[in-house]
């Protein structure tokens, strides 16, 4: 029984160094871009609670802010394509070196589900 906690106890601290990782990239400001017209297949991607609902296109992924995800949620592993306000962030680790950015979209609007 002892060595069963004391496996618990070290899961639990690596899953917490681990997170500690992921969490230390910083986002700055987001920057408003453009109305923009993009197809591609609804995903939801991440492990739970933290999931996110995004459009994965050719060249790029689009993230569906939360407010927005339940006009997309029954659509998942379908291609489709929407309209809306992107936007983007630059993600920063904490050591100051870039993780990239991400791409948002916002105010969507379905203008063709395909199967």
């Amino acid at each position: 029984m002892r060595i069963i906690k004391t496996i618990l106890l070290l899961l639990l601290i690596f899953g917490v160094v681990a997170g500690l990782f992921a969490f230390g990239a910083k986002e700055t400001g987001d920057t408003e871009t453009q109305i923009v017209v993009v197809s591609g297949r609804v995903r939801l991607v991440g492990s739970s609670p933290l999931t996110s609902l995004v459009i994965s296109g050719e060249n790029r992924e689009w993230y569906v802010e939360p407010g927005e995800e339940r006009k997309l949620m029954q659509l998942q592993q379908q291609i489709v394509t929407v309209e809306g306000r992107e936007y983007y962030r630059d993600l920063t680790f904490v050591n100051g070196v870039s993780a990239g950015r991400r791409y948002f979209l916002k105010n969507i609007k379905i203008i063709e589900p395909k199967q």
